[in-house]
């Protein structure tokens, strides 16, 4: 087999990997929705990285000896990373839907992909080509049709609140995290996983604290360890392992680009376990979107096979040697 058709089948495999990614950060949405009510949110996210963190340990303890040394010399990047993509994104995320709607929270989250072309352009000189900025755009019609069910007169009603702001923090991290994962040490990856989630776990106590001071008291019951534990594996463990590896594998705004996939999964997972309807809008929304990051990968500099030559990654910053 050639290199390219080597290359394009990696980045075959990698954007098959995102589309689980997606479709387990949509349960997660769902799942939080239907325990909002049983477990308050930074309470959640403590279970959550905590439950993360148990599960990674004994896979990760071997490769953590080995790696301490590198992630002790390269520790601002790898606290940057967690404080990031871990626990700051879940702060902004839980919190803002507090203060705003769900379908403000959904289209601001729709800039994200912007945002990665954004960052990579500003901070690491990385230009994006015409197809690519405009598969985001056709991406971004795409999840607005969803969030606004086909009817564009919902937009005239959009106003800025405090918690759009807080969701546009999200939004800000999510970006940053998902650029700078070029930086992250040579490590391998349930390492760097487990020493994020850690620092997460860390970052969550005080807040969680503050809600059982606040008396919002929670009784762990069959079906809420069940959701702690879906939150705990999937959206957690297996989800940034296989974005972060399929960041390394396709560059960070292709990566970045699949989560306009999520408002689609989320609508498709509501009408499986919530009995909620699937319309027209939905069908348009997923052309745009399925369009817009079939154009993203056809015309990233240096083609659809590009991003998985390890020359390519180099000049990105990514070190490839060291995979699960």
């Amino acid at each position: 087999m050639s290199s390219v058709a080597a290359a394009r089948g990696g980045a075959r495999y990698a954007y098959a990997t995102l589309a689980f990614v997606m479709l387990f950060w949509a349960g997660n949405s769902i799942v939080g929705r239907a325990i909002r009510d049983e477990i308050p949110p930074f309470t959640l996210a403590l279970v959550r990285w905590t439950g993360a963190s148990a599960v990674l340990l004994p896979l990760a303890w071997r490769h953590l000896v080995k790696d301490h040394e590198a992630m002790l010399r390269h520790w601002k990047i790898v606290l940057a990373l967690a404080v990031f993509g871990v626990a700051g994104f879940n702060v902004f995320l839980y919190s803002g839907p507090h203060y705003t709607s769900a379908t403000n929270s959904l289209l601001l989250q729709a800039a994200i992909p912007g945002g990665v072309l954004l960052i990579d352009r500003l901070w690491f000189s990385q230009k994006s080509s015409a197809g690519q900025i405009v598969g985001v755009l056709l991406s971004t019609i795409g999840v607005i049709v969803v969030v606004v069910q086909g009817d564009v007169r919902l937009l005239a009603s959009f106003r800025f609140s405090f918690g759009d702001v807080l969701v546009l923090g999200g939004v800000l991290v999510w970006s940053l995290y998902t650029s700078l994962l070029r930086l992250r040490p040579a490590v391998h990856q349930l390492s760097f996983l487990l020493v994020t989630f850690v620092i997460a776990a860390l970052c969550m106590a005080p807040l969680a604290l503050a809600e059982w001071n606040a008396a919002q008291r929670m009784e762990f019951d069959a079906e809420l360890l069940a959701a702690c534990a879906y939150v705990a594996i999937f959206p957690s463990v297996l989800s940034y392992l296989l974005f972060n590896m399929a960041v390394e594998r396709i560059g960070a705004s292709r990566a970045g680009q699949t989560i306009s996939l999520m408002p689609l999964f989320g609508a498709g997972l509501a009408a499986i376990l919530l009995d909620e309807p699937l319309h027209g809008y939905h069908i348009a929304g997923m052309a745009f979107i399925l369009g817009g990051i079939a154009l993203g990968i056809l015309t990233a500099p240096g083609g659809p096979a590009a991003a998985n030559d390890p020359a390519h990654r180099r000049r990105g910053g990514m070190d490839s040697s060291h995979h699960v």
